[in-house]
Protein backbone atom coordinates (compact mmCIF):
# COMPACT_ATOMS: atom_id res chain seq x y z
CA UNK A 1 0.00 0.00 0.00
CA UNK A 2 1.27 3.41 -0.96
CA UNK A 3 1.60 5.97 1.84
CA UNK A 4 -0.86 8.83 1.54
CA UNK A 5 0.70 12.21 0.96
CA UNK A 6 -0.06 14.57 3.87
CA UNK A 7 -2.30 17.44 2.75
CA UNK A 8 -0.95 20.93 3.31
CA UNK A 9 -3.03 23.51 5.15
CA UNK A 10 -3.97 26.70 3.35
CA UNK A 11 -2.52 28.56 6.34
CA UNK A 12 0.86 27.48 7.68
CA UNK A 13 -0.06 27.85 11.37
CA UNK A 14 2.59 25.38 12.57
CA UNK A 15 5.24 28.11 12.73
CA UNK A 16 3.00 30.17 15.07
CA UNK A 17 2.39 27.45 17.69
CA UNK A 18 3.33 28.76 21.17
CA UNK A 19 3.40 32.33 19.84
CA UNK A 20 0.94 35.16 20.48
CA UNK A 21 -1.71 35.44 17.77
CA UNK A 22 -4.16 38.32 17.16
CA UNK A 23 -7.55 37.12 15.90
CA UNK A 24 -10.42 39.25 14.56
CA UNK A 25 -13.90 37.73 14.34
CA UNK A 26 -16.93 38.53 12.23
CA UNK A 27 -19.03 40.81 14.39
CA UNK A 28 -16.01 42.86 15.44
CA UNK A 29 -14.59 41.06 18.46
CA UNK A 30 -10.78 40.87 18.75
CA UNK A 31 -8.63 38.63 20.94
CA UNK A 32 -4.96 37.90 21.52
CA UNK A 33 -3.76 34.56 22.84
CA UNK A 34 -1.03 31.93 22.57
CA UNK A 35 -1.68 29.47 19.74
CA UNK A 36 -1.73 25.98 21.22
CA UNK A 37 -3.26 24.02 18.37
CA UNK A 38 -5.26 23.98 15.14
CA UNK A 39 -6.96 21.56 12.79
CA UNK A 40 -7.18 21.17 8.98
CA UNK A 41 -10.16 23.58 8.87
CA UNK A 42 -8.10 26.27 10.67
CA UNK A 43 -10.10 26.13 13.88
CA UNK A 44 -7.61 27.38 16.46
CA UNK A 45 -7.08 26.88 20.20
CA UNK A 46 -5.71 29.90 22.08
CA UNK A 47 -4.39 29.89 25.65
CA UNK A 48 -4.22 32.90 28.02
CA UNK A 49 -6.66 34.70 25.71
CA UNK A 50 -7.56 38.34 26.28
CA UNK A 51 -10.42 40.12 24.50
CA UNK A 52 -10.08 43.81 23.68
CA UNK A 53 -13.41 45.52 24.38
CA UNK A 54 -15.09 47.97 22.02
CA UNK A 55 -16.12 51.53 22.83
CA UNK A 56 -19.90 51.38 23.57
CA UNK A 57 -20.38 54.81 21.97
CA UNK A 58 -18.27 54.09 18.85
CA UNK A 59 -18.36 50.38 18.04
CA UNK A 60 -15.68 50.80 15.35
CA UNK A 61 -13.13 51.74 18.05
CA UNK A 62 -11.33 49.35 20.39
CA UNK A 63 -10.58 50.59 23.89
CA UNK A 64 -7.72 49.77 26.28
CA UNK A 65 -10.17 47.78 28.41
CA UNK A 66 -9.73 44.01 28.28
CA UNK A 67 -11.49 40.88 29.47
CA UNK A 68 -9.59 37.68 30.30
CA UNK A 69 -11.06 34.64 28.54
CA UNK A 70 -8.40 31.98 29.23
CA UNK A 71 -8.48 28.91 26.96
CA UNK A 72 -10.57 29.45 23.80
CA UNK A 73 -11.53 27.44 20.75
CA UNK A 74 -12.03 29.79 17.78
CA UNK A 75 -14.21 28.39 15.01
CA UNK A 76 -12.83 29.00 11.53
CA UNK A 77 -16.21 30.17 10.23
CA UNK A 78 -16.14 33.18 12.58
CA UNK A 79 -12.49 34.17 12.04
CA UNK A 80 -11.90 37.10 9.70
CA UNK A 81 -8.15 37.60 10.17
CA UNK A 82 -5.27 36.07 12.11
CA UNK A 83 -1.78 37.50 12.45
CA UNK A 84 1.18 37.32 14.83
CA UNK A 85 0.43 39.76 17.67
CA UNK A 86 3.90 41.33 17.48
CA UNK A 87 3.44 42.14 13.78
CA UNK A 88 0.05 43.87 14.04
CA UNK A 89 0.23 47.55 13.12
CA UNK A 90 -2.75 49.89 13.30
CA UNK A 91 -3.11 52.08 10.22
CA UNK A 92 -5.43 54.91 9.27
CA UNK A 93 -8.47 53.84 7.21
CA UNK A 94 -8.02 55.38 3.73
CA UNK A 95 -11.74 54.96 3.01
CA UNK A 96 -13.05 56.70 6.13
CA UNK A 97 -15.39 59.60 5.49
CA UNK A 98 -14.55 62.75 7.46
CA UNK A 99 -17.23 65.00 8.97
CA UNK A 100 -15.86 68.20 7.43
Amino acid sequence: AEAKEKRKHILDLEKYVDKRLHVKFSGGREVVGILKGFDPLSNVVLQDTVEYLRDPEDFSRITDRTRTLGLCVCRHANVVTMCPADQMIETENPFAVTDE
